[in-house]
Formats: C-alpha cells, sequence, structure tokens
C-alpha cells in the first residue's frame, strides 16, 4: 500500500478579512497554521510557524528577511503577501532561491486614492483642528481670518510617482479646479500623464513650483529619505505635503522642524515610520500636521478584495499555475 501524500504546509501571519478566510478554510491538500488574531505575529512564533512551509502569506507588518527564509527551508516556494508594497520582503534572497511571489495591486487603487484626497482636504482646509476648536469651546464667533487654509481651485498638484494610485488621485482632484499638475519620477509616463494633462519635470522644480506635494511612489533606495530638509526647503511656505506611500521616503525629523519653522503651511501622513507611530512623537504635537495610521486601503470590500486575490496568489502559486497578481522579480 502506497504511503499516504504529505499534504503541503501553509503558514498565514493574521486573521484574514472574512471572504478571504472563508476562501482559505476551503483549501484542500494543505495543512494551515495561522496566527490566529488582529494583532502582528510575534517574530518567535512567525519563526516557529515558518519552519518547513511550502507557502507563506503575510502583510506589510512581518520582515521577510534571511532569518525567516533559512527557517523555512528549501520548501518554500510561495510568499502571498496582503499587499501592493513588497518593501518588507528581501527580493534579493527571495529571487536567488527561486520562490515566486504574490501580491496584491490595482484593487486597492480606488480606495487609496479617495484616502489620499480626504487627507489632503482635511490637512489644508485644517478640519482636525477645525473640529477639536468645536469641542473645547474655541468656537467664539464667526471671524475673518480664522481657520483659514488652502484651497485646491487654480492650484498647482505636483505628484511624485504618476502610478495606478498617483494617476487615480489625480483623476479625483482636477474636478476641484487644479490649474496644472505636474509629476516625477524614474522616467515620463506619457499616457497616464495625458489622462490629467500632467507635465514631466525633476523633482527640484515640482518642489518650488507646487502648492501641493503628494507622495505616492514605491520605496526604493532612492526614494528613500526622499524628502528631507533640502526638499522642504525648496518648497513654497504656504504649501501642502502629503504622504500616503511610504513612511521611510520622509526624514520625519527634517518635517518636524519645516512645520515648527513655517517653511512649509502643512502635512498629512498616512505612512509614518515606525508604525504604529508612539504617541510622544514630537510630530502628533503640532497642529499643522494630521496623521492617520495607515488607512488607505481600509474599506470593507477593498480589504475583503486583497484578503481573497492574497489567497488565491498563494494557492495557485502552490499548485504550480499562474497567480493572478505575481510580481516579477
Amino acid at each position: 500500500m502506497k504511503a499516504a501524500q504529505q499534504l503541503m504546509k501553509v503558514f498565514v501571519t493574521r486573521r484574514l478579512p472574512p471572504e478571504g478566510q472563508k476562501l482559505l478554510s476551503q483549501a484542500e491538500n494543505y495543512t494551515v497554521q495561522q496566527w490566529d488574531s488582529e494583532d502582528p505575529v510575534p517574530r518567535a512564533e512567525l519563526l516557529r510557524g515558518v519552519a518547513g512551509a511550502h507557502g507563506l502569506l503575510c502583510l506589510l507588518s512581518e520582515k521577510i528577511d534571511q532569518e525567516v527564509l533559512d527557517t523555512a527551508g528549501p520548501n518554500l516556494k510561495v510568499i502571498s503577501t496582503l499587499s501592493v508594497g513588497f518593501d518588507h520582503l528581501t527580493i534579493n534572497e527571495i529571487k536567488k532561491r527561486g520562490i515566486r511571489v504574490g501580491y496584491t495591486p490595482d484593487v486597492l487603487t480606488e480606495a487609496t486614492a479617495e484616502l489620499s484626497v480626504a487627507l489632503l482636504l482635511a490637512t489644508c482646509r485644517r478640519l482636525p483642528e477645525a473640529i477639536q476648536e468645536v469641542k473645547s469651546g474655541g468656537w467664539k464667533s464667526w471671524t475673518p481670518t480664522w481657520m483659514c487654509g488652502y484651497g485646491l481651485s487654480n492650484s498647482t498638484v505636483g505628484i511624485i510617482g504618476l502610478g495606478r494610485i498617483g494617476l487615480a488621485i489625480a483623476q479625483r482632484l482636477k474636478p476641484f479646479g487644479v490649474k496644472k499638475f505636474l509629476y516625477t519620477g524614474r522616467q515620463p509616463r506619457p499616457e497616464c500623464a495625458a489622462e490629467v494633462n500632467a507635465e514631466y519635470v525633476s523633482c527640484e522644480k515640482l518642489t518650488v513650483d507646487s502648492d501641493f506635494v503628494i507622495v505616492s511612489c514605491s520605496l526604493t533606495p532612492e526614494t528613500e529619505g526622499l524628502c528631507n530638509k533640502d526638499f522642504f526647503q525648496r518648497m513654497k511656505k504656504s504649501s501642502v505635503f502629503i504622504n500616503i506611500s511610504r513612511g521611510s521616503a520622509v526624514n520625519q525629523e527634517d518635517l518636524y522642524q519645516a512645520l515648527v519653522s513655517g517653511q512649509i503651511a502643512a502635512a498629512g501622513l498616512d505612512v509614518t515610520t515606525p508604525e504604529p507611530l508612539p504617541t510622544t512623537h514630537p510630530l502628533l504635537s503640532l497642529k499643522n500636521c494630521v496623521i492617520l495610521p495607515h488607512i488607505g486601503s481600509a474599506t470593507y470590500s477593498t480589504r475583503n478584495t486583497m484578503s481573497v486575490l492574497a489567497v488565491n496568489n498563494l494557492l495557485r502559486g502552490l499548485a504550480g499555475l499562474e497567480m493572478p497578481s505575481e510580481l516579477k522579480i
């Protein structure tokens, strides 16, 4: 009698949104181990869970480095990340070992673009500050200059990274009466730019000319720390800075100084370094800095869609089939 075929082991680093969890529970021919919590998996549990695994489904919060890959061993064939970003993955090591990677682009574009516009409006029109004034009794009477902010009509918006999300942001801002869009990146993207009549310029020119600067690029060695003291000093004193990409694209000490000194008017961040940002961080003491807890894709439908895509990437990859969204590395 033949020995029963050994089931492939899968480790999942977090409790998934309902639709992805349901799909995972229906998977056959796999032994699924899961860190069943809303909180990130502790490092020791990650290493214990990944040992001998054939597949790994992870989140941005897990650093998949050489130690994790070594612990997993040669069985590991597929890593599926519930994210569009992949800077938490040690890509060189993963490529060296021939491991396939699935990720979740496109499906979060609309939600992230919506959130980006909301963050920009909240920041430039000082909404959190105004709400606090109402709650604290600071609202006394109508005053001509009280709580004045900056409007989008007739403005110049600069976008660093005119990819899927950057373009979707521009498309949503255009009806507000934006006069001009500028963008920068590794190379011109004429087809995307044509949709919003955006002009490709250097990063230096973008920072000098823009009333609003939105960072929506991928995190790469070139973009890490891109937004530093020199970057902010080139911006207008009336300009508003928005970051929805990755926290590491910004030197937060330099941003703090730019906000405190009045070098720029305000900043809105959906991403920080670290995450979560300690409640004692100096940026949180500033009225002209709006910080959100990385909620760009946080709609029920988007997170469910992301989780289904991540599970399908994992299962199809392990079956040796084409993934719905495979990262080409």
